[in-house]
């Protein structure tokens, strides 16, 4: 089966750092997709403004494809500290055979006219490809009550976030959410801790610095 992007993915994000981990952890962050021809026509959309969710099916781009030579059967979860290792198949690593996705994120709105979708609380980067959107159908997508494997005991802390003063001057009130929403989810690698340590991270246009010390993120 051959396969080929509908739509392209834009997003405040350019690079994989700092995005976030799964959909909806940064419910604030908003994104936009724009269906590509021959797929951005106005009827392929009719009827979506019904629905308050989307699946988003799609490629890590900016992953390399290992393909079968270069495949790796255990992944190690940055819940798990970056340490112990798992099944892929028992993961969402990003580092999987056929490198596909798979979001759920909130309908904000429609353009029929554009054919863009904005949505909020997805974890892809800008100019990500996407293969298919399926609405989120609660009676069938939804399982209340399940376990969900090492997630069940190994609760993800976030930081606080503490923004220089002037951070008001250089994003308005729902930019600034979403960059906070990021950060509080500790985009480092979980083995660092380093308390000196300056990390960097490109949104919006602009670069973030950063460091971690506790449960404190510093915005330098």
């Amino acid at each position: 089966m051959t396969i080929e992007p509908i739509a392209v993915f834009r997003s405040p994000l350019k690079e994989k750092f700092g995005i976030p981990r799964q959909a909806g952890v940064a419910a604030s962050l908003r994104g936009t997709i724009e269906l590509a021809a021959p797929y951005n026509q106005p009827d392929a959309l009719r009827g979506l403004e019904e629905f308050d969710y989307l699946w988003l099916i799609w490629g890590f781009s900016l992953n390399p494809n290992p393909g079968r030579q270069g495949f790796e059967a255990t992944v190690r979860p940055p819940r798990l500290g970056g340490n112990r290792r798992i099944g892929v198949f028992a993961s969402r690593s990003p580092f999987r055979p056929n490198g596909l996705g798979l979001s759920s994120v909130r309908i904000v709105g429609i353009d029929l006219q554009s054919c863009r979708i904005e949505v909020a609380g997805a974890d892809l980067a800008d100019g990500t490809p996407i293969y298919d959107i399926k609405p989120y159908v609660e009676y069938a997508d939804s399982h209340a009550g399940v376990r969900s494997g090492f997630v069940d005991n190994h609760r993800w802390k976030t930081l606080k976030v503490v923004f220089p003063d002037d951070i008001g001057d250089r994003f308005d009130d729902s930019t600034l959410k979403a960059l906070e929403e990021i950060l509080a989810q500790d985009p480092r690698p979980q083995f660092q801790h380093d308390p000196e340590r300056v990390y960097g991270m490109n949104f919006a246009g602009r670069e973030i610095k950063f460091r971690v010390s506790d449960d404190t993120l510093e915005v330098l």
